[in-house]
């Protein structure tokens, strides 16, 4: 893109020729709309904090028109709840917030053109809401984007999900765990956000980043509405955001890219009266966008480090399959279902084990293991009276043998370790040759 020209604040105005009707009241529903969006929401609390904080519209007195905006316009009968809203997610909250915001934009917009209807432009307002824009998109997009290049936000699927039915996935549950399992993608992916955050808070390089937001908003709102990804809403709020940056040099990119014609130099009025002045702005900003650069990457080196990197396992940790199940001296005794017969036996986390019974299907329960005295303590997250205990034995490499009581009932398991290995979501890996298409 050119080099953006700036001009004297003053003498610019004076200059600015008088905005049509329809850009005037166009501009005034976006500064509300998009001033209540970003002021009401996470997008505020990403100028300021790497850590959730609560979104103003969970408070007091915005909490209490949208649980009436639901129940009288809506007939939402269900209590709305707030408790871990996130602004990102399509929740009935959410949705509801997004009427409200557009109801009240629509009245304002109304009662400013009534009352303002003699001005002829906003270029003042619209230079300094165009900074504050700008920055609420860097920061949003700087927060996805290193929480993809520190790949925390879909890690690699967890030992259960290696065994599980592929038509048992959910849309979402697909797309985390094939990009999770290879996050080369999600990484690129990352590095396309935080370059178009970068780029958005420098001032002369702010349209082309706006361009590499909208691109990298629309893949990723793609995603969402093919994948179920509850990030529907949010994600198309930011494609808004970066078409509002991009608004004042439509006309120049069309005559550019889809006419073939010359253009003229990007026009942008001055934050301020003086050089010095501008140039102490454009310092604030740079060093205000490499402060949100590394509190993001400060805050996702934390979480991979707890969750992905440093993630403790279970002291069995692997997939075990049941060579032998013996219960109440039976083999695989009738005397319990489905339910109480068990195929692979997977240890993962320190505090879970989940068993894959014969039907395929799976059940979690919680775990406590005693190495030093080799016993298992397990609990059942539903049913509190559900109880088993086990000794566990070692005699041999990738074998295990558990004896104790599950249920009320004696039960014997010899349990064979998976080679892993052999897994191809595993050990497949990249290649750049490849003789014959390997589609499984």
């Amino acid at each position: 893109m050119e080099t953006e020209t700036l001009i004297d604040p003053v003498q610019g105005e004076l200059d600015v020729p008088p905005w049509s009707l329809a850009s005037r009241v166009a501009f005034r529903f976006c500064f509300v709309y998009f001033g209540l969006l970003c002021l009401t929401t996470q997008i505020i609390a990403r100028l300021f904090s790497y850590n959730s904080i609560p979104e103003p519209a969970t408070l007091r007195p915005l909490r209490p028109l949208i649980f009436w905006t639901a129940a009288h316009i809506f007939h939402v009968r269900a209590t709305l709840g707030f408790e871990n809203i996130s602004g990102s997610h399509d929740d009935m909250f959410g949705w509801v917030l997004a009427f409200c915001l557009l109801v009240s934009s629509a009245l304002a917009t109304v009662i400013w053109s009534i009352l303002d209807r003699r001005r002829e432009h906003y270029v003042k307002l619209h230079k300094w809401f165009r900074l504050f824009i700008r920055f609420s998109l860097a920061a949003q997009m700087l927060n996805y984007g290193v929480f993809k290049v520190i790949p925390v936000q879909m890690p690699a699927p967890y030992l259960s999900r290696l065994f599980e039915q592929f038509g048992d996935f959910s849309p979402m549950g697909i797309l985390w765990s094939s990009i999770g399992a290879f996050p080369a993608y999600e990484i690129f992916c990352g590095c396309a956000e935080v370059l178009g955050g970068l780029l958005v808070i420098i001032p002369r390089t702010a349209t082309l980043g706006a361009l590499v937001c909208l691109a990298e908003m629309i893949q990723i709102f793609a995603l969402n509405m093919t994948y179920d990804v509850p990030v529907k809403l949010f994600s198309f709020h930011l494609i808004l955001l970066s078409l509002f940056l991009l608004a004042p040099d439509l006309p120049r990119l069309i005559n550019f890219f889809l006419l073939g014609r010359t253009t003229a130099l990007s026009v942008q009025p001055q934050l301020f009266g003086t050089r010095r002045a501008n140039r102490i702005a454009l310092t604030i900003q740079i060093l205000f966008g490499l402060w949100l650069l590394g509190m993001n990457a400060h805050g996702n080196r934390q979480a991979y480090s707890m969750l992905v990197g440093n993630r403790p396992k279970s002291p069995l940790y692997g997939i075990w399959e049941v060579d032998q199940q013996t219960i109440d001296g039976q083999l695989r005794s009738p005397l319990l279902n489905d339910y109480g017969r068990w195929r692979r036996v997977i240890f993962d986390s320190p505090g879970r084990v989940v068993f894959q019974r014969i039907d395929d299907s799976f059940a979690g329960h919680g775990v406590t293991i005693n190495v030093k005295d080799k016993t298992l303590v397990l609990t059942d997250y539903v049913d509190k009276n559900w109880k088993a205990n086990f000794t566990f034995a070692r005699e041999a490499p990738g074998r295990l043998t558990l004896d104790g009581n599950l249920d009320g009932h004696e039960t014997h398991l010899q349990l064979r370790l998976v080679d892993l290995s052999k897994v191809a979501l595993v050990n497949r890996g990249f290649h750049w040759i490849q003789e014959h298409p390997f589609n499984r």
